[in-house]
């Protein structure tokens, strides 16, 4: 199945399961996957040949150093990635070892292409990652990007996944629980969420099946939300507009002044509202750009920019015939930590600088109570800061 596209591709599933009539409705519109999913393909190629070499032998092990050697030639590979993908395998090695302390016979499948017809009409995926041990399967995911931090608890695409693992070996082992972990490197992120596999079939026979049906038929009421964020047809799509324009046509409690129910409620739907505009305006200059699409009352035209030299070396070379010293003529400063990271790779940072490396309290920040940072302390963090300057 490499190459297909599944119509309900569990990546999706929060999505077209929320809003059944999203995933036909996409259909319409071409795959726009860039770089940072073609630099995640060739991470969990990196990841996958790392394991493989490590847990198998003879012409497996040959097979997968042979895979290795390949992508270190690819575009995307880099050090950082070799750290990254190590540090995954690592983590799904030591549980597959800690596994087979618990039961020799534990079992381990990578890049395993799992059926979901049972549930999702036409329905397929891939699990990175699959261990079978004395009663309870475990499912580890490897998600390399880092635009945005993703939970396992109640993850709708790992529940998939698992139910797609349970079909192919249930019947072979005794499975009563499921543990399901996104590994997300580049933001040290691990979440692991866990249930009784009596409760995974229970949500599937409940929400999954009848909605998955619904969803593959294109029926259903549109259902707008945070879910929205990388549907494809979120610019165009209606009952998103009008969901973000309430914003607009907002009722305040008051006539001259705002609650602070008001401010509230407004803070949470500022943030969807932003990025929907964005898209919008980015959609927009995409489509003037590239097919000369004409906006009724708008136009395209060249925007701003700053002076740059033609030719550096040049410039130099005649600023110095004219007399000017060189020392004049260049300003010299420190890398940033980013970019020195990337000049000397994050481990030898690491082991080279770590100890040189500070990170100053951050500003504090209105986040919504979900987020699973601590709430900020005025009096705690004023006593930390004295403590720190004394």
């Amino acid at each position: 199945m490499p190459g297909e596209h599944a119509v309900l591709s569990p990546s999706g599933a929060s999505r077209w399961l929320a809003c059944t009539p999203s995933a036909r409705l996409e259909m319409q519109y071409p795959d726009t996957s860039g770089a940072a999913a073609a630099e995640g393909t060739v991470a969990h190629a990196l990841g996958e040949a790392i394991i493989r070499r490590h847990v198998f032998s003879g012409a497996e092990r040959v097979k997968a150093n042979a895979e290795i050697m390949r992508i270190e030639k690819d575009p995307y590979y880099c050090e950082d990635m070799q750290a990254h993908c190590e540090d995954y395998a690592t983590f799904v090695i030591e549980l597959f070892e800690e596994a087979k302390t618990r039961n020799s016979d534990a079992v381990i499948k990578v890049e395993q292409k799992l059926d979901l017809t049972d549930y999702v009409p036409e329905g397929f995926g891939t699990g990175d990652c699959i261990i079978i041990a004395d009663g309870t399967l475990y499912i580890i995911d490897l998600k390399y990007g880092k635009g945005v931090l993703v939970s396992c608890e109640n993850n709708k695409q790992m529940m998939l996944y698992a139910l797609g693992a349970l079909r192919e070996f249930d019947f072979l082992y005794d499975i009563h629980a499921v543990s399901m972990t996104i590994y997300q490197p580049r933001l040290n992120n691990i979440s692991t969420f866990e249930m009784p596999v009596r409760m995974l079939h229970k949500w599937a026979e409940d929400e999954l099946v009848p909605r998955s049906k619904m969803a593959f038929e294109g029926v259903g009421e549109f259902a707008p939300g945070k879910h929205c964020q990388f549907c494809k047809a979120r610019v165009q799509c209606k009952a998103l507009a009008e969901y973000n324009l309430e914003l607009a046509k907002y009722e305040f409690q008051k006539a001259n002044l705002l609650e602070d129910a008001d401010i509230a409620d407004i803070m949470d739907r500022a943030s969807m509202f932003t990025s929907w505009l964005n898209s919008i305006q980015e959609y927009a200059l995409k489509e003037a750009v590239d097919n000369g699409k004409k906006w009724p009352g708008y136009k395209l035209v060249e925007g701003r920019s700053n002076r740059c030299y033609k030719d550096q070396d040049l410039v130099v070379k005649t600023l110095k015939d004219a007399g000017y010293p060189e020392d004049l003529l260049y300003t010299r400063s420190l890398l940033g930590i980013t970019a020195m990271e990337k000049t000397i790779t994050a481990k030898q940072f690491s082991v080279l600088l770590g100890d040189l490396v500070i990170k100053p309290a951050g500003k504090p920040t209105l986040v919504p109570a979900t987020d699973k940072r601590p709430e900020w302390n005025s009096v705690e963090s004023a006593v930390k800061d004295f403590s720190e300057v004394s």
